[in-house]
């Protein structure tokens, strides 16, 4: 399971007017905000955009500009496969450490979706254990039982993270996992091709 929400793009006025500098190319500039507040690409710059897109990396800097901030709710699972990128991210998670005995445990927190039901009813009885330890640890402060939490967590446990990375890094996750086994790297590429000009500067397949 992997959702997104409060996506926002933001700085694609300032990277396109960029893109032009090292030809000094202001005038040719032809893009406008709509009634919306969005920044639509005229004809001219959008061109120059593909163009500088498909020259590589070096000749889009531009795209190192236009950043976009997102909330992922995603199992552990999938975040430590996040993790691998590095490069121009930035993300705020809630705390496990902190809050993980804030709340009653329960099976929408985890991602069971794939489990076939005899898992399912495994994963109850991890869930009421944890629940157990909970009560235990509120009752009694007792470190162990924090830690028996801890450790007994399961991956599927969700956590969500306030996310940045801009339109290279997206590039890169992309083409990346865009064919991988794990469905919620599916939903976030369906994510990042719902982009304001994804097909375009990110996906970009002829």
């Amino acid at each position: 399971m992997l959702t997104v929400k409060n996506s926002e793009v933001m700085n694609l006025h300032n990277a396109i007017r960029g893109a032009r500098n090292p030809l000094n190319s202001w005038a040719r500039s032809d893009s406008s905000y709509d009634e919306n507040g969005n920044y639509i690409l005229g004809e001219n710059d959008l061109s120059l955009a593909i163009r500088l897109r498909k020259a590589g990396s070096d000749h889009r800097k531009f795209l190192r500009q236009v950043f976009v901030s997102v909330d992922i709710t995603a199992p552990m699972y999938w975040w430590k496969e996040y993790d691998t990128y590095k490069i121009a991210t930035v993300a705020n998670s809630t705390s496990t450490m902190h809050k993980i005995t804030s709340a009653p445990f329960e099976l929408s927190h985890f991602s069971c979706d794939k489990m076939d039901e005899p898992t399912v009813q495994v994963m109850e009885y991890v869930i009421d254990q944890l629940e157990a330890l909970r009560q235990k640890y509120l009752e009694t402060k007792d470190k162990q039982y924090w830690y028996d939490i801890i450790q007994l967590l399961p991956s599927s446990y969700n956590q969500m993270r306030t996310c940045t990375f801009n339109y290279e890094t997206l590039i890169n996750i992309y083409h990346a996992r865009k064919n991988h086994k794990l469905d919620e790297w599916h939903i976030f590429c369906d994510y990042i091709r719902s982009l304001p000009y994804a097909k375009e500067l990110i996906v970009c397949e002829e």
